[in-house]
């Protein structure tokens, strides 16, 4: 898991608290700037659960840095426009560009939970990029359907779709149910 320096550290924090170490191998790796956006936006820090393993971006000895051991998947969460290019184009100066790198040509699950807006030309032809080369976009868009009473409950419909396409179960938001007769 990476997180960048997009606002949005709810859904990182959100998701760390929603995935057990005790069942799924954890890796984190922050960009520069998460810790400002974190410090700005979860008073608490960051609150990684016992197990997690956190990775300095410049090591590149972690083992998901290469294809010989790559990661099952990887989330970056929340995804900054910056980072999603960098990772289109394929420029691997850090362990999260490089891990990145390593999970799409390895054809692994890679899903990136953009929270940008508007976006530009140069954003979409990114994201159409990505897309090709077998990355899911899965832009941080909650869903008001879901009767959230808190922001954390409205987190969590992103979250949800999140835990969805890792294949990992999960009832943190309600879903779209048939129409009642």
């Amino acid at each position: 898991m990476a997180i960048t320096g997009a606002s949005g550290a709810l859904y990182a924090q959100r998701l760390l608290n929603n995935l057990d170490p005790r069942q799924h191998e954890l890796h984190v790796v922050l960009s520069n700037y998460a810790q400002q956006v974190i410090a700005e936006e979860l008073p608490g820090g960051l609150l990684l659960p016992e197990g997690v393993k956190t990775h300095g971006l410049k090591s590149m000895n972690a083992p998901f840095a290469s294809g010989s051991n790559p990661a099952d998947a990887m989330v970056v969460i929340p995804c900054t426009m910056g980072t999603m290019g960098r990772i289109a184009h394929g420029y691997s100066e850090d362990v999260l560009l490089r891990a990145a790198d390593v999970v799409l040509k390895e054809r692994k699950k890679l899903i990136l939970v953009p929270r940008e807006t508007p976006l530009s030309l140069v954003h979409v032809k990114n994201m159409e990029l990505l897309l090709q080369a077998g990355a899911v976009i899965l832009p941080a868009n909650p869903s008001f359907y879901s009767g959230a009473n808190t922001i954390e409950q409205l987190a969590d419909t992103v979250v949800a779709r999140v835990l969805d396409h890792l294949g990992v179960k999960n009832q943190l938001a309600p879903r779209w149910a048939e129409e009642r007769e």
